[in-house]
């Protein structure tokens, strides 16, 4: 891209695509399903109420941890025949916190491709979620100098893209969204008019899972199998 069209803009995604992170809540979900010991439902059926409950507090809450350790006690409370104890709730709650105990871990080929892709093209780190967590981690994972601007959003749909667009006043015909989520990354990035770089992971999360949309001619959509494939792109 860098030869046959000059700098681009690449709106870069953090979350499993530049770190770890769901693998983690994935962790923590298995021990709460185990700690819940249901007799009736099986762990599938658990993970069933817990995907509801987790979108209920996203309207409610948002992303982030607070969200999900109120997702925790929300299918605890339906499914369990015991009251939630102050005793429950705290071990319920620690489930989440063990989740910000852990220390940021970088996805192989992340830091030189970043340190690449910053000496040729415009570069911004656009995640979401609750905006001291995501701050944190930026911070934390020593990754923050390579990016010309950190945007963290409560959400990524169409219209925070287009609101991104016009904050930078980015030209569509030259900026990208890079990430892992076809709900949040690729499909309202395409719908705004941007391209889109699609890097799979094997562990996004379920909510985040949605049938990846068709990019309309000029529009491109690559889909890579490493963030360090970017190289070859840019």
């Amino acid at each position: 891209m860098t030869g046959q069209n000059g700098a681009q803009t690449l709106l870069i995604d953090a979350d499993d695509t530049l770190w770890e992170n769901n693998i983690y809540f994935e962790r923590a979900i298995g021990r709460f399903i185990s700690f819940l010991n249901h007799r009736d439902y099986s762990p599938e059926q658990v993970r069933e109420v817990l995907n509801d409950a987790e979108r209920d507090s996203i309207v409610k809450h948002g992303y982030g941890l607070y969200s999900f350790a109120h997702s925790l006690v929300a299918t605890f409370e339906k499914l369990s025949v015991e009251p939630v104890t102050p005793e429950l709730h705290e071990r319920i709650h620690s489930f989440a916190h063990q989740i910000s105990e852990h220390p940021v871990e970088i996805l192989a080929g992340v830091p030189e491709t970043l340190a690449y892709l910053a000496e040729r093209h415009h570069v911004i780190l656009m995640t979401k979620g609750n905006t001291v967590e995501q701050a944190g981690k930026v911070e934390r994972s020593g990754l923050k100098n390579y990016f010309a601007a950190v945007e963290i959003v409560p959400e990524k749909d169409e219209k925070t893209y287009r609101s991104a667009i016009s904050k930078y006043a980015l030209q569509r015909d030259n900026t990208w969204m890079v990430g892992n989520s076809p709900k949040s990354d690729i499909n309202p990035a395409l719908a705004a008019g941007l391209h889109a770089i699609f890097v799979p992971h094997g562990d996004t999360w379920i909510l985040e899972h949605e049938e990846l949309a068709t990019a309309a001619a000029p529009q491109r959509l690559l889909v890579v199998e490493r963030f360090a494939d970017l190289r070859t792109h840019f």
